[in-house]
């Protein structure tokens, strides 16, 4: 039988006055992004801002007073004052406080000799903290360092300054690079779901016979569950862009044309996997349980979106490599924070176009019109 266009778009319009009238439909489509959107943005955070840290002084003396006062200058310390070393020792034991800096007796002194040194303790049951916190106290020794130096008129031309500087997100802000990953998992959670529902849907509701028995060919019946759900997507991907630029402030520095583009690509892929998924599964719910193991899980563990994909064991890292995710995660932080870099776009695209390439094919051999 030759494919006709004319009973695709029938099939296509039926499909679409069936999402219309489901209302779970609209709730994957809007609410759920809008959700998870907000959730990645104001509940996760990678930045460690205003972190309560014991300050012990052993000796009052100028240079003391003026360490101490360069701490409270701090963004990012909260310092917690204590003359007695066991009370700040217990508040750490208690996770009351991060750390403890304690300044020695004759620190006035030692700073005169050039050798001054103070005390860090940090609570290592939490090793992110505890590193975010060795790097802001040797970043602020460093700043009062450079201060006592210029009071002391010593010739910094035989040291060595550091100048740093941040290219694509210079505040340094997590949210900037968490959220062009929460979109990618939010496109997986919904184009898996709503295709791997579609056809274990006909089956439950009885209406795949009547499918069957019209004179549509397997191609027409991929394309009219296809079409649909990417225009469904692709509306998802609009809500999130706008909510992500707009509400969030997240810069957005690449080209809209070339998102919707590598967008349309990776929805493809997703959408692919949750129709594979609903050929398999003829119940709602077991196509569901299917969808989140095989597609969420795996873009969330293995994306690079909230673990570095370098940082993985090596098999681990040639694992990530099937994930579609991975490309699409690497697209949408470049698009958001660089721009278009189009080396980047092109060997990721190419990618996904073999994943779709793939996927269409086990489709096309899976899905079977006829009763069983």
């Amino acid at each position: 039988m030759m494919f006709s266009f004319s009973r695709t778009l029938t099939l296509c319009n039926k499909e679409i006055k069936q999402i219309l009238r489901d209302p779970s439909s609209w709730i994957i489509t809007i609410i759920i992004p809008l959700l998870l959107l907000f959730l990645f943005g104001y509940g996760i955070s990678l930045d460690s801002n205003k972190i309560r840290i014991g300050v012990l002084v052993e000796q009052q003396s100028q240079p003391a007073h003026d360490f101490v006062q360069e701490l409270n200058g701090s963004p990012f310390i909260d310092p917690v004052f204590s003359n007695n070393r066991y009370e700040l020792s217990t508040k750490l034991s208690a996770g009351q406080i991060r750390g403890i800096v304690a300044i020695p007796v004759n620190f006035a002194q030692a700073v005169q000799n050039h050798q001054g040194t103070i005390q860090l303790i940090t609570d290592g049951s939490e090793p992110n903290t505890a590193n975010f916190v060795q790097g802001y106290l040797t970043s602020i020794w460093q700043i009062w360092q450079q201060k006592q130096n210029q009071q002391r008129l010593i010739d910094h031309r035989q040291g060595i300054e550091i100048t740093s500087h941040v290219w694509f997100n210079s505040a340094a802000i997590s949210k900037n690079f968490i959220l062009p990953g929460a979109i990618t998992i939010i496109m997986t959670v919904i184009g898996s779901i709503l295709t791997a529902l579609v056809i274990a849907r006909e089956w439950e509701r009885g209406t795949m016979e009547a499918l069957l028995s019209t004179p549509m060919t397997k191609l027409e019946f991929l394309l009219s569950k296809l079409i649909p759900y990417y225009l469904i997507g692709l509306l998802a991907l609009i809500i999130c862009v706008i909510v992500t630029v707009g509400i969030m402030q997240v810069p957005f520095r690449g080209s809209i044309t070339l998102l919707l583009i590598v967008s349309s690509l990776f929805l493809l892929v997703i959408l692919q996997l949750g129709l594979l998924i609903s050929t398999l599964a003829r119940n709602q719910f077991n196509a569901a349980m299917i969808a989140l193991n095989a597609a969420f899980l795996p873009a969330v563990m293995l994306s690079g979106f909230v673990f570095e994909i370098n940082s993985m064991p090596a098999i681990i890292q040639l694992v990530t490599y099937i994930i579609p995710a991975r490309y699409y995660v690497n697209i949408l932080q470049t698009l958001f924070l660089a721009g278009d870099i189009v080396s980047v776009m092109l060997i990721n695209a190419f990618f996904l176009i073999i994943c779709i390439c793939l996927l269409f094919v086990v489709i096309f051999k899976k899905t079977r019109m006829q009763l069983d």
